[in-house]
């Protein structure tokens, strides 16, 4: 079954469409699981704290992608190699490709050296497809902070650090799209919720010959 990704900058729409998709999925009765990075088992998520709270500048870049991966490690071992072996659909939201663009792209660590950490890391598992959710970073941002607002959450650290730097996650994300067309998918976010659900399943049919 496949192991598929779903990646993109704040506020772009991809918890709810993994939840859509998760629901989907269920009511019909395909094993099928979700999870999301950094996190998705209990030692990833004490890791995960550490990334997502706080002052946006409190981790150097490098620190930070190896916090990223460290998680990483946690999640391939305790939840996502389990499911692959026992055949199940991996929805999941980020994966090394966030790390890639995050602290790569928008924040200057070298790509390569992040490519060969990831292969030490990953061990050959690669998602089969990743939709890159692709939204303008100020409709995105405006939709964390109603987000958080309403939910109290205080999971805003990525978000301070300005939208400068999430253009450059913008940008990252859109080249990996154009560079590695064959894995990506890329979506336009901006739309309602209901067409973007839509374009993920006209995908996810002519690729795994589902019918959603």
């Amino acid at each position: 079954m496949p192991f598929i990704t779903f990646e993109g900058g704040e506020g772009s729409g991809k918890t709810t469409q993994i939840k859509r998709l998760f629901n989907t999925l269920k009511n019909r009765n395909q094993g099928v699981v979700k999870t999301r990075e950094p996190g998705g088992c209990a030692g990833a998520e004490k890791i995960r704290d550490l990334l997502v709270k706080g002052c946006p500048d409190i981790w150097n870049p490098l620190t930070e992608a190896l916090l990223m991966n460290a998680a990483r490690v946690e999640h391939l071992i305790h939840f996502i190699r389990p499911h692959l072996e026992e055949g199940d659909v991996i929805l999941c939201d980020r994966f090394a490709d966030s790390t890639l663009v995050y602290q790569g792209f928008a924040a200057g660590v070298d790509t390569k050296s992040l490519g060969i950490l990831q292969d030490m890391v990953t061990q050959g598992i690669t998602p089969d497809l990743t939709f890159i959710l692709d939204i303008d970073p100020e409709i995105g941002l405006s939709r964390t902070w109603q987000r958080s607002l309403s939910s109290g959450s205080s999971e805003d650290r990525f978000e301070k650090k300005g939208l400068k730097y999430h253009q450059q996650v913008r940008e990252g994300f859109l080249t990996l799209a154009k560079t590695h067309e064959s894995r990506y998918r890329l979506i336009d976010s901006s739309q309602t919720e209901d067409q973007t659900f839509n374009d993920i399943c006209q995908h996810l049919n002519a690729q795994f010959l589902w019918n959603l």
